[in-house]
């Protein structure tokens, strides 16, 4: 971050919301395919890097590998294909420097609000500076949402009978005390999901014992942290040329596992718990801790690099304990079972609570949106707002895979308006009262817990939220930026344009 920033420009063509792996990568490609257009990236924290700069718990890592989740253009040459947080920060930042990017991104930088003009075909965003509380007025033509989808000051932690009777201290990851001493601690982790899976093998390294106490099972699959074909390229070829035969062998593989669950979910399952049962000791209850009651990839798969978590419990290191809490007690936790789980500390590692688009009040023409009555467009763009994108990437794959073409695409579409005189687009939709589903349509229980807030998607292409690497490669890279549903208008007089015109 540098040490001083210029005042943020009055007037901006495309104003990024969010300095993290989307923000910047939506500034290169801007960089490359428009560079013409003026933009700067608002950042309401006081440096870079998003998720990977805001937690801090032990064992932080990447759940994807690297040559998938770091982006197409800069090529990842570390050994580690799974990779802790510091190294993933390091690549974003270098990422921003090389490129000129971090001399556009303004720190503490919270965008409030947002209205649009259509009468001057604009943005007016309101800005406060958290590190002064000034508020400050800019306007903008785009607006490229990537700030991700949740709460970053604060995390999702249950109302728990009896919290404030344990006598120990009570930590949730996302705020984890930098001076938190666990070495020789008994430590309680309630969750499953991704930062529990990465807590627990990290957390045993130093703790007398590290429990995970999990309502219910999540698939987990042991990935290797190095991948011998890449660092075996490198050694031969180009790292641009060894990175991108890597990460299309990545896409190819990661692309065919979720699609055999998705067929053979049965199968599947059996695979995964025969791959457990190998990993863990002889006679170990995997259906009982291992064996979630719902199909592979009906939520995301948690990787654990090396089987770093099935080593720590055939240590004896850790153990996991599926159960449902009844209380906490003064000396950790009850459960309905009738069993105790003592600790000294407990991280409740219990999820996120979404916020859509930063949390940003939007208006177009001093109506308010309400971001749950709109669908998504080609899951970019909703419906009835002008000149706004966002970006949201694969709950399935690499985030970062669909970041890039998202980022193409949106470039493509203000070289399309640039070339026929256009002002604004929005998309309309085809029927209001068309059948719709949740935008991230996967059950995880931050999911679940805001689905009532989040926007929609329909049922068919352009209306869908696409998870489909090469579907996407093939319409958001090469397919036609103008659509039937698509309006685009002149400052002069509205034009409907026909859907078939090719950008």
């Amino acid at each position: 971050m540098p040490l001083q920033q210029q005042a943020a420009a009055a007037h901006t063509d495309v104003l990024i919301i969010g300095a993290g792996i989307s923000g910047i990568g939506a500034a290169y490609y801007l960089q490359r395919d428009q560079p013409e257009k003026s933009y700067i990236i608002l950042e309401a924290r006081e440096a870079s890097g998003g998720t990977w700069d805001l937690f801090r718990y032990p064992g932080i890592r990447s759940d994807s590998d690297l040559h998938t989740f770091g982006y197409e253009f800069k090529p990842w040459i570390d050994s580690e294909a799974i990779a802790g947080a510091d190294k993933i920060l390091d690549y974003l930042r270098k990422t921003a420097a090389e490129n000129g990017i971090d001399s556009k991104i303004h720190y503490n930088h919270r965008v409030l609000g947002a209205a649009w003009s259509s009468a001057d075909a604009r943005w007016t965003v309101e800005v406060e500076r958290s590190d002064t509380g000034e508020r400050i007025s800019m306007t903008c033509n785009w607006i490229f949402a990537a700030a991700g989808y949740y709460r970053y000051d604060e995390g999702f932690t249950p109302e728990f009978e009896g919290r404030e009777d344990f006598k120990g201290d009570v930590i949730h990851p996302q705020h984890w005390p930098e001076d938190l001493d666990y070495s020789g601690k008994r430590v309680l982790v309630i969750g499953s999901g991704a930062t529990a899976v990465t807590l627990v093998p990290a957390l045993a390294r130093k703790a007398a014992h590290v429990t995970m106490l999990q309502r219910t099972p999540t698939y987990v699959m042991s990935l290797p942290s190095r991948d011998p074909l890449a660092n075996g390229l490198r050694k031969l070829l180009p790292a641009t040329w060894a990175y991108a035969l890597t990460r299309r062998k990545n896409i190819a593989i990661s692309s065919a596992v979720w699609r055999f669950c998705q067929k053979y979910p049965k199968t599947a399952r059996r695979i995964i718990r025969r791959m457990n049962q190998k990993a863990l000791p002889e006679g170990y209850p995997v259906d009982e801790h291992f064996n979630p009651p719902y199909n592979p990839w009906d939520q995301r798969l948690c990787a654990v690099p090396n089987g770093d978590l099935f080593r720590a419990i055939s240590k004896g290191k850790a153990s996991v304990v599926t159960d449902h809490i009844r209380s906490f007690t003064p000396r950790g936790v009850a459960l309905k079972s009738g069993q105790e789980l003592e600790a000294d500390i407990i991280v409740t590692a219990t999820g996120l609570n979404l916020l859509v688009f930063g949390g940003i009040k939007v208006t177009v023409d001093g109506k308010a949106v309400d971001y749950a009555e709109k669908v998504a467009f080609k899951g970019m763009m909703l419906d009835g707002v002008p000149n706004l994108a966002f970006a949201v990437g694969y709950t399935n794959s690499s985030w970062t895979l669909k970041i890039g073409l998202l980022c193409e695409h949106f470039c493509r579409l203000l070289a399309h308006m640039d070339k026929h005189g256009f002002k604004s687009c929005v998309p309309e939709l085809p029927d209001e009262n068309m059948e719709t589903r949740p935008l991230l349509d996967f059950g995880a229980g931050y999911v679940k817990r805001s689905i009532d807030s989040l926007p929609r998607q329909g049922e068919g292409w352009p209306w869908v939220m696409s998870m489909d690497y090469q579907h996407d490669r093939a319409v958001l890279r090469k397919g036609e930026v103008a659509d039937p549903h698509l309006r685009f208008e002149s400052t002069v007089t509205p034009v409907a344009e026909a859907g078939n015109q090719a950008a």
